[in-house]
């Protein structure tokens, strides 16, 4: 991943990001494929992001 793409901000709040996490581990039945575990991961790569955004607007 290159450093313009973990910079960019998530336009998603980490709220919604962790809802649709959960939703895929939920609709999983708690084992992902090969496909759900590259969307798991993006997924939290962008709630990263949208938590740093976060913290960094509070301070």
């Amino acid at each position: 991943m290159s450093p313009d793409s973990m910079m960019r901000a998530s336009v998603r709040s980490a709220a919604e990001l962790n809802d649709q996490i959960r939703a895929l581990w939920r609709r999983a039945g708690g084992s992902l494929s090969a496909q759900e575990r590259v969307e798991y991961e993006l997924l939290v790569v962008e709630w990263a992001s949208a938590i740093r955004g976060e913290v960094i607007e509070a301070a």
